[in-house]
């Protein structure tokens, strides 16, 4: 499985450490390799999120100061569902219920947790229960009529 990694220049550390863990399970994909002290983190939200959307089957981990605006970036691009994770049950209901295909975490979160999140969330499958396949359903609408 191809997962597409980024951070802004304050989570870089953290990315490195789970990048590390990551690859033993997948294929990681940085798409922050190199940060700089003014860099703007929508730019790294827009190149995962648009690979994940490109590219069929992939997910993306996006890591900053609170995950918000990584998050707000990210679900810009038509056919993104980045799901803001602070716990384990949020990591696996995005997966279950919303067929979240990014989780975007705040790098301030405990480490051993950050991996806990992201490995319930690349685990996890989709319900394909009715009302959860309906309320994507509708989000693709939407996003068909504007934009």
């Amino acid at each position: 499985m191809n997962i597409a990694i980024a951070t802004d220049h304050t989570g870089v550390e953290i990315k490195k450490r789970l990048i590390k863990v990551l690859e033993k399970e997948y294929n990681i994909i940085d798409m922050s390799e190199e940060n700089y002290p003014t860099d703007d983190y929508p730019t790294f939200a827009f190149k995962v999120a648009e690979y994940v959307r490109d590219n069929d089957g992939t997910f993306g981990i996006l890591l900053c100061g609170t995950g918000i605006g990584m998050s707000i970036a990210a679900n810009k691009v038509k056919g993104i569902r980045c799901a803001l994770v602070s716990n384990e049950n949020e990591a696996i209901l995005s997966r279950e219920h919303n067929n979240a295909n990014i989780i975007a975490i705040s790098f301030k979160e405990n480490f051993e947790d950050i991996v806990k999140y992201i490995k319930s969330f690349l685990t996890t499958k989709f319900s394909n229960e009715e009302r959860h396949i309906r309320r994507i359903n509708l989000i693709r609408e939407y996003e068909g009529e504007n934009n």
